[in-house]
């Protein structure tokens, strides 16, 4: 199995100090250093947060973003260079930009999207100006040119080479003015899912991404899961993945030796005080990276165990719904 090298990516540029700045924290304490193989592999610090929208660019931190994007492709690079699977926690998923600059100084990769919202907003029609809700757009280059052409290497990824699944938001979104996704891309939301099962799903978009030349970057926001079980997002909305469709999902994706990366956003630890959530989470992770060993010899657990839907880690439920548009 190959060492699994995990950066810490505290950013909250793209959307603001909430806590998903706490992530890596989290999850560190929850036991993600325990997988077989995992090592720290240095933590990448974002400039300051400025809460003014950019005039020039519409979006909140544009300069800091691009800035950090460009520290971050390097921290990715060397782990990738280093023949280790670079495993980057935030932050909110405007790390992604980070991650696929690395890619793109390497060749041509895809991506994998496993998020509850498309994130193809364009500044003018977000309402905050917040880049966490249009990194997607910014990665296949849409949206102004310092992050859209980020280091003059944009389009990070093309169309054709993106695979989404999951999102529940579209039809929302829509109502706010986001762009929908092009043809080119190859998208399931969660009634697809459900409709052919995740693992099969996920099955059917790799195969789609194993032929891109450079393999595939995976981009895990966790409100793809199901509210009831991951309420500690910003932006939350109803429904969703539950554990054990997100395990096969990651479990598929992460297998195939194309899969060259992964990143884990969004989970903010200040909802989830008696870190249930995040164990959960954490457990859910295991199992996926586990997926990468060529025997599960190193797994404690009896064949067939899922701590993903051990019944330790119970649904749980906020009274209210985040206000505002959903991200």
């Amino acid at each position: 199995m190959r060492e699994l090298a995990i950066i810490e990516a505290p950013s909250v540029l793209g959307l603001r100090p909430s806590g998903v700045e706490d992530l890596p924290a989290a999850l560190f304490a929850a036991g993600l250093l325990d997988i077989p193989g995992a090592v720290r592999a240095g933590r990448v610090e974002p400039p300051a947060y400025d809460p003014k929208r950019d005039p020039d660019t519409g979006v909140l931190n544009s300069t800091g973003i691009a800035e950090y994007s460009v520290r971050l492709a390097d921290a990715v690079g060397e782990v990738l260079d280093s023949g280790r699977f670079p495993v980057v926690l935030g932050g909110d998923c405007s790390i992604l930009l980070g991650n696929l600059l690395a890619l793109k100084r390497r060749g041509r990769h895809g991506l994998l999207f496993l998020d509850g919202h498309t994130d193809f907003y364009q500044p003018e029609a977000e309402p905050v100006g917040e880049a966490a809700s249009m990194e997607l757009a910014l990665a296949t280059g849409r949206g102004p040119r310092l992050l859209a052409d980020l280091a003059g290497r944009g389009p990070l990824v093309r169309d054709e080479d993106v695979a989404v699944l999951g999102y529940r938001d579209a039809a929302e979104s829509a109502q706010f003015g986001m762009q929908p996704l092009p043809p080119e891309l190859y998208a399931m939301d969660l009634d697809g899912v459900r409709a052919v099962g995740a693992g099969t799903a996920a099955r059917q978009a790799v195969e789609r991404l194993t032929r891109v030349p450079g393999g595939y970057w995976v981009h895990l926001d966790v409100d793809v899961l199901d509210d009831a079980i991951m309420p500690a997002v910003d932006y939350r909305q109803p429904g969703g993945l539950t554990w054990l469709e997100l395990e096969d999902v990651l479990s598929t994706a992460l297998a195939d030796e194309r899969a060259v990366g992964l990143d884990v956003t969004i989970f903010n630890p200040r909802l989830d005080p008696d870190g249930s959530i995040a164990a959960g989470l954490t457990e859910c992770l295991r199992h996926g990276l586990s997926a990468r060993a060529d025997d599960q010899e190193d797994d404690p657990q009896p064949p067939g165990f899922s701590a993903c839907r051990a019944p330790s880690v119970r649904p749980r439920r906020s009274p209210c719904w985040t206000a505002g548009p959903a991200r």
